[in-house]
């Protein structure tokens, strides 16, 4: 069954994203209304060092009033490839310069409600650089052993689904 988008228009619109109301087909022929989010693509990265240790964030996110681990994410900038802004939002966040960054996944975290796309990347080598550029997005960085991952995302401590995917597929990949 597919639901056919007849057409939209935005009600609200900034940088970051689109609000868009739909005229929606549903199979039957019936129409509804669907309010939509067009996002920009959001980069994400990490590296996994020789002792099977992941560079994670600790942060706060007020809109769920949440503390969670988290790797480093942003907005793909116009003009900028995913794997660029992958490492550079790595680098921004904690202060750590990717190596060769490796495609890992690319997920929809909503799709019933955003067309938002995340990319993420990982490396299984990095250079510190100094204190992170944009350490307000952070209490802390750590290195946590992936083989903890699992137990983590299991106690809730790893909350955003994108998040927590990418890291047990790492597990799986480096431990298998």
């Amino acid at each position: 069954m597919r639901w056919k988008n007849l057409r939209e228009r935005t009600v609200y619109a900034n940088r970051w994203f689109r609000v868009n109301l739909a005229d929606v087909q549903l199979p039957d022929g019936r129409h509804l209304d669907h309010f939509l989010i067009r996002l920009r693509p959001v980069a994400v990265a990490t590296v996994v060092n020789e002792a099977n240790e992941v560079l994670l964030l600790w942060r706060h996110r007020f809109i769920t009033d949440n503390w969670g681990w988290e790797l480093a994410a942003g907005v793909v900038e116009d003009g900028e490839d995913l794997a660029g802004a992958a490492a550079r939002e790595m680098e921004e966040e904690t202060g750590w310069r990717p190596g060769p960054l490796r495609h890992l996944m690319s997920v929809e975290p909503s799709n019933g409600l955003t067309d938002a796309r995340h990319h993420i990347y990982w490396s299984d080598e990095a250079e510190y650089i100094g204190d992170p550029e944009d350490d307000f997005e952070s209490d802390r960085r750590e290195w946590v052993p992936l083989k903890l991952v699992p137990d983590m995302i299991g106690r809730g401590e790893v909350p955003a689904a994108n998040m927590a995917a990418a890291l047990l597929l790492l597990h799986h990949i480096r431990l298998g």
